[in-house]
Formats: C-alpha cells, sequence, structure tokens
C-alpha cells in the first residue's frame, strides 16, 4: 500500500471508504481484544499466549496510530488501500484467533467484520477477493494446533464433524452478510444519485420558468442608463447635427438608442402583460403545454376532456408537474405503434390526467419496480429503453406536488399501458387555496 493510493483525491467509485471509519473501527477491535485478553487471562485466569497477543494486538495499535499522525481525519480511501487496510485487518484477527483456540473461539464469527465493511463501501471484486481470503483463514483456523484457552490441567477437546458445522456456519454468515449489505449500500447509492439527477432536473425547469422575471429586471436596470444615453445623443444631434464629419454618426447613435428603449420597453410590456399567465395555468394550458413538444413524432395523441372548461382548476405554474407528465407523455409516445390518448378529468373534488398508449405495455414483471431508479425495460425482449431514470424523477416530482400515480395495462379489447395521475383539487386551483 503507498501514501499514493491513500492520498489521491480522486475516487475510482461513487462508493468510497473514509479513512477515519477505519480508524474509529479499529480503536474499538483494539479495545475490545485488549478486554478480551485481559479477562481470558487474569479474570478467569485461563492460561493463554499472552505475549503473542500483546504483540498482534499492538501490531494493530501502531498501525492505527501511524495512519492517524500521516493522514487527515477527512481521507478518502482508494479501493486498494481499502482493501488492504481491511485485509491487515483480516490477517491480525485471524492470527489471534489462530494462537487462541481456532473455530472453537467464540470470536470466531468476528472474521467476516472486514468483509461486511467492504461490501457496503467498496467495488464489488475488491469484495469478492476479501472474502475469498476470509475463507481461507476460516479454513486455517480449523486446523490451529493450538487448544481453545481453558481451566488448568482440562483440554476441551472439540468433535471434527462440530468444528465443521463452525466452519459452514462462519462461511455461510460472511457470505450472506457482505452479499446481504452490497445490495443495500448499492441500491442506497442509486437512489441517491437519481434524487441527486431529479434536484437538477427541478432545478432547470424552475430556471427556464424565471427567466420572463430576468428579463423585466433586466429591462428596469438597463432603463435608467439607456435615458441618459438617449439625452446624451439628442444633445450631440442638437449641436453636430449638420457637420458633416459627425453628422451620420450622431444620427445612428440617437437611433439606436431609440431602438434599445422599444425592446426594453416591449419586454416590460410582455412582462407586464403576460405575468399572470406566467404565475398561473389553467388545466387545459397546462395539458397543452405537455403535448405540445411531443406532436411531431408521428404518432397521433388525442386529447378527451370530460369537464367544462368554464369550471377547469387554475394551479399555481409547477415545473415539477409540467416535467414529470411531460416525460410520462414522452414514454407513452415512445411505445406507442399509432396513438396515444389523454383523458382530463376535473371534478369539485379531484383532478386527474390519464395517458394510455396502444403498445405492448408492462411486463408482468415490471409492475412491482415501476418507479425505481434504472429500471430500464417496459417487455423483457425491448431493447429500446426508457423507464429508467427519467421515469424515477417523473414519479417522485409528481409524488411531491400530492398527486397519486397508478400504472396498469390496458385489457383484451385495449392493449397499451395506462398511467393515472390523480391531485386533490385543493392542490391544482389557487382559488381554493386563497
Amino acid at each position: 500500500m503507498t501514501a499514493a493510493e491513500i492520498e489521491s483525491d480522486e475516487p475510482t467509485t461513487s462508493r468510497v471508504l473514509r479513512l477515519q471509519t477505519i480508524v474509529r473501527l479499529r480503536w474499538l477491535a483494539v479495545g475490545g481484544q485488549s478486554i478480551a485478553v485481559i479477562i481470558t487471562a487474569f479474570l478467569l485466569q485461563f492460561p493463554l499466549p499472552l505475549i503473542a497477543c500483546s504483540s498482534l494486538i499492538a501490531f494493530l495499535a501502531l498501525v492505527n496510530a501511524y495512519l492517524t499522525i500521516r493522514y487527515p481525519p477527512t481521507q478518502r480511501l482508494q479501493p486498494p488501500a481499502a482493501f488492504a487496510l481491511l485485509g491487515i485487518d483480516l490477517a491480525q484477527l485471524t492470527a489471534l484467533l489462530f494462537i487462541t483456540g481456532g473455530l472453537a473461539n467464540p470470536f470466531a464469527p468476528l472474521v467476516c467484520v472486514p468483509v461486511i465493511i467492504s461490501s457496503a463501501s467498496q467495488p464489488k471484486w475488491h469484495s469478492v477477493g476479501l472474502a475469498i481470503l476470509a475463507i481461507l483463514g476460516i479454513t486455517a483456523l480449523a486446523f490451529t494446533p493450538f487448544p481453545l484457552p481453558w481451566y488448568p490441567g482440562v483440554v476441551l477437546l472439540v468433535p471434527t464433524i462440530l468444528t465443521a458445522g463452525f466452519w459452514f456456519a462462519i462461511v455461510s454468515t460472511t457470505a450472506f452478510a457482505a452479499f446481504y449489505t452490497y445490495r443495500v449500500s448499492l441500491e442506497a447509492s442509486e437512489l441517491s444519485e437519481a434524487l441527486t439527477a431529479t434536484e437538477l432536473v427541478l432545478q432547470r425547469e424552475k430556471h427556464l420558468s424565471q427567466l420572463d422575471g430576468l428579463a423585466a429586471a433586466a429591462a428596469h436596470e438597463l432603463g435608467t442608463p439607456l435615458a441618459t444615453i438617449s439625452v446624451v445623443a439628442k444633445e450631440m444631434e442638437r449641436e453636430l447635427g449638420g457637420d458633416p464629419r459627425f453628422g451620420e454618426d450622431v444620427q445612428l447613435l440617437r437611433s439606436q438608442s431609440e431602438r434599445c428603449r422599444d425592446i426594453l420597453r416591449r419586454l416590460t410590456t410582455l412582462s407586464s402583460e403576460n405575468e399572470a399567465h406566467m404565475r398561473h395555468l389553467p388545466l387545459s394550458s397546462l395539458i397543452e403545454e405537455v403535448m405540445a413538444p411531443h406532436r411531431e413524432f408521428g404518432i397521433r395523441i388525442n386529447l378527451v376532456e370530460r369537464g367544462d372548461r368554464a369550471t377547469e382548476p387554475v394551479g399555481n405554474r409547477n415545473a415539477g408537474i409540467l416535467y414529470g407528465l411531460g416525460n410520462l407523455l414522452e414514454n407513452a409516445v415512445d411505445y406507442a405503434k399509432q396513438e396515444v390518448t389523454v383523458t382530463v378529468v376535473h371534478t369539485p373534488d379531484t383532478v386527474s390526467v390519464t395517458i394510455e398508449d396502444d403498445g405492448d405495455g408492462y411486463a408482468p414483471d415490471i409492475f412491482s419496480r415501476i418507479g425505481e431508479p434504472y429500471v430500464t425495460k417496459r417487455q423483457k425482449d425491448d431493447s429500446a429503453g426508457g423507464l429508467g431514470l427519467g421515469l424515477f424523477i417523473a414519479k417522485t416530482l409528481l409524488e411531491r406536488s400530492g398527486a397519486k400515480l397508478t400504472f396498469e395495462n390496458g385489457g383484451p379489447d385495449k392493449p397499451g399501458a395506462r398511467v393515472s395521475v390523480e391531485w386533490p383539487r385543493t392542490l391544482m386551483d389557487t382559488k381554493l387555496t386563497k
């Protein structure tokens, strides 16, 4: 293990381990091992190779002290460095168990701890390599010549069949715990990355919605200096307008300053006139804004409105709802054969949007995992992808807005996938929230 491996600040994987974590766990191991040796040797007065045990514990403490002094606590470990450090822990613990009874020692199952730590934070193959080393160490413990410390004059003999059972139990515990920890850690990492992507998408959508306000602010801030330029241009035109050398340039300067003032005036007027439109959206306008970008892909999009537009809800512009519905419609268009139907229903209590396509629908084994990050296929034989991170983001954003989503397939008469999104009307109608 080199210093470069420890000091590198560029992790090769998003699942990295801090040096401080290893250091703290090691101090805990040093303390626990020391207490166990002291109790066994002095309280129970069992015969124990005290010098050898103390040497192994001191070795681990010295290595830990060196790492504490040499590197900062926030140091991130590269996978090779983490593998080496955990390998040292595994070797030290295996050696300590080897001289104190091997598999007959009640602390033998602790051999699986370094493997579990690796599974939670390191790449798969590094953890597999450490697990193989652990199994070799467990196997070596089964053949130790050192008896378990026991009462003087009494040798505790463990039957071979029981030793084999200990071996199998520790190996299976190591394998199961490592695999379980790896899967939980991996899913947590994927979920964290997906949520980060969700926040970035939402931030982008909000930024686009705020551009109109930024235009108005720019127009307001530029108005005063431009007015000063216009006044100076008028004075210059009055004094130099007849001068053949500067007359055309002065007239051009004044005309362009007036043009700039007209542009800023239009920006200000546009923002003022459309402020309510940008801030509030009737349900029909929201649906049209969602559908518009997807009409040019050769798939017919039908809109079915079940309700009077005169009583439709008018809600706040919500970037998350716009993106979420847009992503669901995009998936429907991608998998549809000829048409997609969008059905909008609003009642005094609820608002719902249903998106249906005439494709092949969802595979049965997909239903339980719809909306999870990186679920990338609707049918097993479908190589087009989709329904991965985009659907997770859409589902997350819509649920944040208070919606309830339902995914299902159509019946025999109308095959295809169907997604229903339903909100309480109070969340979609600003008139009810005032």
